[in-house]
């Protein structure tokens, strides 16, 4: 069974930090937008931030008008909770036709002003019935982002995100309880898309790892590997001679993977989707180095950007 909730508050003892810190659903998709269009100006992926940033404003938008959306009821948040699982987990959470109409919506705001190539794929995700379209859901959210049809995979993620986020919104913090496996979403049991460094002025040195479905945000401890609990001995930091190191790639010598740290504590407009989509540079420099993204950027086409 299901139920509709309110937003919840993030439960907090005194002088302890938050465990999750949920997405602000009337910001994070503009914020998002906005940064986009800073970080496009002058930029050599320009035209392509742009774009991702009228997404982004499409996301906002279309989540905005999304009404309440089904969460699990008490019982199945118990059940939850005593097994360790997250709540709405991606892989088996049916999402209902809500996330086909935020698709729709942000489809038809961004056909005007796409490119050519950009206008082919919006088209045909629109000539889509349902069943077809939540084939491609599937895929997203068994993070199948490679292969046939690749192209039309960012929007339907993107939908997809603003639908997940609506999730962990309605549940609110204080039903979202620790799991099993820390390195993934207690929300929806997603990979996070990067860690942040400052996810708010209440955590300044304080690591989160941001989902790239839902935008929830979990503390992990600085002092081991996302990926595989590695100890801090075996991570290491890189970011592009010259830059500010806003944003550099954490490796891990032990399982050879790489998880971009964006540090909000230099930059408070930074985002995690905007600045990693706009350091791409910098996954090719690992990827040379013999190291393998742990999670992605839903929003990303594999061998495109």
């Amino acid at each position: 069974m299901t139920t509709l909730l309110e937003p919840g508050q993030i439960p907090q003892a005194s002088g302890e930090p938050p465990r999750v810190l949920l997405p602000d659903a009337k910001d994070v998709f503009a914020h998002r937008a906005r940064r986009f269009a800073q970080l496009a100006d002058g930029h050599s992926l320009g035209d392509y931030l742009g774009f991702m940033g009228r997404l982004a404003r499409a996301q906002q938008r279309a989540l905005d008008a999304m009404p309440a959306v089904p969460v699990p009821d008490d019982a199945a948040k118990s059940q939850s909770h005593q097994h360790g699982m997250p709540l709405v987990p991606a892989q088996s959470w049916p999402p209902d036709a809500a996330w086909r109409t935020a698709l729709r919506a942000i489809l038809a705001e961004l056909a005007p002003a796409a490119s050519e190539a950009a206008a082919a794929t919006v088209q045909s995700l629109q000539s889509l019935d349902d069943a077809a379209l939540d084939a491609l859901a599937g895929r997203v959210l068994r993070t199948e982002l490679y292969g046939e049809q690749a192209d039309r995979l960012p929007f339907v993620a993107a939908a997809l995100q603003l639908y997940w986020t609506k999730l962990a919104v309605q549940l609110g913090a204080a039903a979202i309880a620790p799991i099993d496996v820390p390195g993934v979403c207690p929300c929806c049991g997603g990979l996070p898309s990067v860690s942040v460094i400052g996810a708010s002025p209440e955590v300044p040195g304080l690591r989160y790892l941001h989902c790239s479905l839902c935008n929830t945000e979990w503390n992990l401890t600085r002092a081991k590997c996302t990926a595989c609990d590695a100890p801090e001995s075996s991570v290491a930091y890189q970011h592009i001679e010259g830059d500010n190191g806003l944003v550099q790639a954490e490796t891990c010598d032990v399982c050879k993977s790489y998880l971009k740290l964006v540090r909000r504590d230099k930059d408070a407009s930074a985002d995690p989707v905007a600045d990693d989509l706009a350091t791409l540079a910098l996954d090719i420099l690992v990827d040379e180095s013999g190291f393998s993204r742990s999670g992605p950027n839903l929003l990303l086409v594999p061998g495109g950007g």
